[in-house]
């Protein structure tokens, strides 16, 4: 696919859509194992899948976090597309994916209609740049089809948004009534909800889209969660999140933390070196490699094929004096 489009909205806009940018074939795989992960469409809605009583009432209660129960899911948080999009907007080839989610939502389970944000609060230690080659990329990836009526994202472009300030960052279509005042959540600091801005809400872009869809936008894209209202609906998504290696500012989790769950195991050994390095892991010919680590790595992942990193360890290998 020619991503020209792609990099001219990116770099203007703030985002880009790409409408089926992951093929049926390329998806299939991870469609088949929502079932692990999720309650379908009718399970949920007819009461017949006893997990459908945690997605009630939480917009957030949907989301499993990365490595997944679904090793496929996994694998596709890590797919060569992606990783070509994000290096594409990013102009960068050494890449961190440093969040992945999956994300179940079910009509009427919970209120998903949001106010429009930013996501830089917990993305970033600091804030979004503006015109630089320091951005992250977002990325929402449908699994199944979302059209108007299952929720999808709306941004708003750049053209609309730019010189609104790091603080507030949060914008409702219109002010609360009664006493409570935009700040008025016991703990919130003060100043990052705003009084209203319907003007933005006029401006705002849907992104509905076939399955396959890749919605990218820059850390700094206004946008927001929109309301499923097909009656038995369901929206099965992704939100992955990649930024260069050296922008250690900007995380949401260590990978570490992650690494002795039996889903990592399980994706570790069907990972390729390249999807194994976006979470820190030394690539072949790192100076890490010796022949003791070798011996380690292969004992705690005895799946994972080792050859290539075997195949390097001549060029790390001191010349003899």
């Amino acid at each position: 696919m020619d991503l020209s489009q792609a990099i001219r909205d990116w770099r203007s806009q703030g985002f880009a859509v790409l409408p089926g940018y992951l093929s049926d074939e390329v998806l299939d795989p991870a469609v088949a194992e929502l079932s692990l992960m999720f309650p379908s469409e009718q399970g949920f809605h007819n009461g017949s899948d006893p997990r459908r009583q945690r997605f009630l009432g939480d917009e957030f209660a949907g989301i499993d976090t990365f490595p997944f129960i679904s090793t496929e899911i996994s694998l596709l948080a890590v797919h060569d597309r992606l990783i070509h999009l994000a290096r594409t907007l990013l102009q960068n080839d050494d890449l961190r994916i440093y969040s992945a989610e999956a994300w179940a939502k079910y009509t009427g389970a919970a209120d998903y209609d949001q106010d429009l944000h930013r996501d830089f609060l917990n993305h970033t230690l600091v804030v979004p740049p503006h015109g630089t080659d320091q951005q992250q990329v977002e990325m929402f990836i449908y699994l199944v089809d979302v059209p108007d009526h299952l929720g999808p994202p709306h941004l708003v472009p750049a053209t609309y948004s730019a010189g609104i300030p790091a603080k507030p960052n949060w914008f409702p279509r219109q002010d609360p009534t009664g006493s409570q005042g935009p700040d008025a959540s016991p703990g919130t600091p003060a100043g990052f909800h705003a009084p209203a801005r319907p003007e933005l809400y006029e401006h705002e872009v849907s992104a509905a889209g076939p399955a396959g869809t890749v919605v990218a936008f820059q850390l700094g894209t206004f946008h927001r969660g929109t309301a499923l209202n097909r009656p038995g609906g369901a929206r099965f998504t992704m939100h992955v999140n990649y930024r260069h290696a050296e922008a250690e500012w900007t995380h949401r989790q260590g990978w570490a933390d992650r690494s002795h769950d039996p889903a990592w195991y399980h994706f570790v050994e069907r990972a390729s070196p390249q999807q194994l390095q976006l979470f820190g892991f030394p690539p072949p010919g790192h100076p890490y490699w010796t022949a003791d680590t070798l011996a380690g790595v292969a004992l705690r992942y005895p799946g994972l094929d080792l050859s290539l990193w075997r195949a390097h360890m001549d060029d790390i290998r001191p010349p003899s004096c």
